[in-house]
């Protein structure tokens, strides 16, 4: 019989985690993302094709998280697996995948803010100003007290800030309905936009290629929209019931599913594809403006300024669970999961907000760097959801279980297939960061006199003379590092 844990988080709350969490920036952003590189026909494929892959996750976390309650969260499903080593792998990349996502949160938000006042709080090339980053620093460390005064009773305000936003993304919708026109829709449903030298915007068929094109294109616009869902999971610790945080993931997907599939589509029927590619950032902003007049753009910019505080709010929750989850797996020092009366991790807190506000720093001179941050906190955690999918195939294997040995593997082959497809620069800058863990890893061994293997040593080194390699092609600008990342201003 399942234990209930009186105070701690019910089901609302834990679907609302994911659904705010999931709805951050990137859906404001969905519809001229994808119009960069996909026509309608283009995004209906590719929706196909990402939401098997994010079912087959959501699945696999659904079954883990009922069938495996002693173990809690991502992290050590990996462990329980593949060992130590690959347990401190997706507790510190999910760490890494969830700090980076609050840095692009604080860059959109300010983008948002510039909407009202141009100039001010963004540059032209993507940076913030000296007051974005003065003004982020304040709401970021504002939201990390927030938390260390108690997780559950963030979860409560989460949910509360969740309707908040969601109103203005239901108008939206309802408006592009009423607006929607089956003719520019269709006009150009199998068609490549290409734009001439001379800015003006031509159609061509599109190919076998370039259906291949496009969902590349699309992967991680859409894949970034859905990280958080498995905020349920990470959660599990917490949860009144563990059920509850499997039927959270559930709700939670097809609730996000219905949301992107309308937001992403009805714009491609009221502008063409052109049209909406170059709709300035935030596009859901500039569509709404387009559709009624400004006060659509108002009413869209303030709801992104609502979303993005709420989904920044769960996201300071979710690395600091990582990082302690890690420590009470000793693959952290101990240090980590010390928690303060209010049952918050503070040490874990403090130290992730003082990664947020070294990178927000860094946004100030960084161009483009809200996609900077959104593909780095992609690719790293599609690392984790691979092994998320793995652990459930070896389960399935073991238990000679077909259902779960497919759902597993197709949970892996998905961010496997998906990461090849979005590239490799991203994981392989967060190298770096790993580097840094590792030194954390080793303490950890050595607090709890275990060893490491000689397998564990030759990973470390191995992922250490990638790092090596990736900083010196970051600073020497070799590889085309710089232009991939677009990490500098130019001079």
């Amino acid at each position: 019989m399942e234990v209930e844990n009186k105070k701690g988080i019910g089901l609302m709350a834990l679907v609302a985690i994911i659904v705010s969490g999931a709805i951050g920036g990137g859906v404001f952003n969905l519809s001229n993302d994808l119009a960069n590189g996909a026509t309608p026909g283009g995004v209906v494929i590719s929706w196909l094709f990402i939401g098997f892959g994010i079912l087959m996750l959501v699945l696999s976390l659904n079954h883990l998280v009922v069938n495996k309650p002693e173990l809690s969260g991502v992290s050590d499903y990996a462990r329980a697996g593949f060992g130590d080593f690959a347990g401190f792998l997706s507790g510190w990349g999910y760490w890494l995948s969830a700090w980076a996502g609050n840095v692009a949160f604080a860059v959109l938000m300010m983008t948002s803010v510039n909407y009202f006042f141009p100039g001010v709080f963004a540059n032209e090339d993507g940076s913030l100003t000296f007051l974005s980053v003065i003004v982020v620093s304040v709401v970021s460390w504002s939201l990390t007290a927030l938390v260390i005064r108690g997780v559950e009773g963030a979860a409560v305000i989460n949910a509360i800030v969740l309707i908040a936003k969601l109103i203005p993304i239901a108008i939206f919708a309802v408006v592009a309905i009423f607006m929607f026109r089956a003719g520019v829709f269709t006009e150009h449903f199998w068609q490549n936009v290409v734009i001439n030298t001379d800015g003006t915007a031509a159609f061509t068929q599109m190919t076998a290629s370039g259906l291949i094109g496009q969902i590349q294109s699309s992967l991680m616009v859409m894949i970034w929209v859905f990280v958080g869902i498995e905020g349920a999971a990470m959660m599990g610790d917490r949860a009144k019931k563990k059920s509850d945080a499997g039927k959270a993931s559930i709700i939670g997907l097809f609730t996000l599913l219905v949301i992107y599939i309308l937001l992403s589509l009805l714009p491609y029927g009221y502008l063409d594809q052109a049209q909406l590619a170059s709709m300035p950032q935030p596009g859901m902003v500039g569509i709404l403006r387009e559709m009624v007049g400004p006060w659509g753009g108002n009413l869209m910019a303030i709801g992104l300024i609502i979303s993005l505080l709420g989904a920044w709010l769960s996201w300071t929750m979710l690395p600091v669970e990582s990082t302690s989850q890690l420590a009470s797996q000793k693959l952290l020092p101990a240090w980590f999961g010390k928690e303060n009366k209010a049952g918050a991790p503070v040490n874990s807190l403090l130290l992730t907000q003082g990664f947020v506000q070294l990178f927000i720093i860094i946004t100030y001179f960084a161009s483009d760097a809200y996609n900077v941050f959104v593909y780095l906190c992609t690719a790293v955690i599609m690392v984790c959801y691979a092994l998320v999918g793995a652990y459930l195939l070896k389960v399935g294997l073991v238990e000679k279980s077909t259902k779960n040995i497919l759902i597993g593997f197709f949970a892996m082959a998905f961010q496997i297939i998906a990461l090849y497809l979005s590239g490799w620069q991203f994981v392989w800058m967060a190298s770096i960061l790993y580097v840094v863990g590792f030194v954390l890893y080793i303490r950890a061994k050595r607090e709890n006199n275990r060893t490491i293997s000689t397998g564990e040593w030759f990973a470390i080194i191995i992922f250490t003379l990638a790092a090596l390699l990736a900083l010196y092609g970051l600073l020497a600008n070799q590889f085309g590092l710089r232009e991939v990342l677009g990490i500098l201003k130019e001079n």
